[in-house]
């Protein structure tokens, strides 16, 4: 049998979300059935309800940056017990069999990875919903332990602004004493600064606003370049080993490349999309790479929670309730955040019982 449940969902790329009952799958043998306490509000999440990359579908509920707590297991779940702190993020199923599952990479699964929501259950067929309502129902694999050190709400956004910015720095081997460079103050930014700081990098901030030199420093940047000032860009040519870029709308992408090392990359996180007028010449005369990268693979996933459990890393984050989420997203297409938006769920429970 089903459970019913609720939770706030779109219904059109133009439409409000709103209250929305439906049905989460019983358990399986290696379900972990999650109360959500609090969710996580990302850019990607206003992209696919406002139907931007063409493959939305409604109604929708939202949401892949999920904490909670257990309240069921099924007979085959060997690592989680009711009351156990946890986390669900941006994949909820992959094929788990195909090269890129066998390397730990589920997200970049060739035969199509389940997303925690607007994917499809590759069981039953069903749609996936996310966490802006009340429960969810998660294969093992893809649940997550939240280390007790971590605040629960801050904890939200590191299952994909966290994981989007580690993948890219331990794949590229960051170090004390890498030079990397973030591009961007957002949602995802802010997170680079704090983890390649913890890593022992050299991190510098590329922004196009001087005024965010102070809130740069706090989060861990050595230095802040401004992007729009040539004088400054060519002051830093050749510094860096790795760039991560975290800018989420179509922007020029040229000015950074000559700031790389020669055999540097630079990694594209924040915008899919392509590059007018990109100029491949500086990659070509100083082996350097433009690179793409995506969350990370489930394994990748709590190690990032584990090193952050470590080293007191979490979001800076603004608490709202789910009845403002149209609000929010209204403030997140403005940034007028800093730096992620996360849903009490209690506020839903209360609506619910009311």
């Amino acid at each position: 049998m089903t459970t019913p449940v609720k939770g706030y969902a779109a219904h059109s790329p133009t439409g409000r979300l709103g209250l929305f009952a439906f049905d989460r799958r019983s358990p399986r043998a290696d379900d972990v059935v999650i109360e959500i306490l609090y969710c996580g509000v990302c850019h990607s999440d206003l992209h696919n309800v406002r139907n931007d990359w063409g493959n939305a579908q409604y109604p929708m509920v939202p949401g892949h940056e999920i904490i909670g707590r257990v309240i069921d297991v099924g007979p085959e779940v060997t690592r989680f017990k009711a009351g156990d702190r946890v986390g669900v993020g941006c994949l909820v199923d992959s094929c788990r069999h195909c090269g890129a599952c066998g390397k730990g990479w589920e997200q970049y699964c060739e035969n199509g990875a389940t997303y925690t929501y607007n994917g499809t259950d590759p069981v039953d067929g069903t749609r996936t919903q996310g966490g802006y309502s009340e429960k969810v129902v998660v294969a093992e694999h893809f649940v997550l332990k939240v280390p007790d050190a971590l605040d629960l709400a801050g904890a939200a956004p590191l299952l994909c602004a966290g994981i989007t910015l580690y993948s890219p720095l331990r794949h590229w081997g960051v170090q004390p004493g890498s030079r990397v460079a973030i591009v961007g103050l957002g949602g995802l930014g802010h997170m680079g600064l704090k983890l390649a700081k913890a890593m022992g990098a050299e991190v510098t901030l590329f922004s196009r606003s001087p005024g965010k030199e102070a809130d740069a420093r706090r989060l861990g940047a050595d230095r802040i370049v401004i992007s729009t000032a040539p004088a400054q860009m060519a002051g830093v040519a050749g510094q860096f080993d790795l760039i991560v870029d975290t800018v989420p709308y179509a922007h020029d992408v040229n000015p950074y490349v000559p700031t790389l090392a020669t055999g540097g990359t630079m990694v594209m996180v924040g915008y899919l999309g392509p590059l007018e007028g990109f100029n491949s010449g500086p990659l070509v005369f100083s082996r350097r790479a433009l690179a793409g990268s995506l969350i990370g693979g489930i394994a990748e996933t709590q190690e990032m929670l584990d090193f952050c459990g470590q080293h007191g890393i979490t979001s800076d984050i603004e608490v709202v309730r789910i009845q403002d989420i149209n609000e929010a997203y209204e403030r997140l297409l403005n940034a007028d955040v800093k730096y992620r938006f996360v849903i009490d769920m209690a506020s839903l429970k209360d609506e619910v019982r009311a």
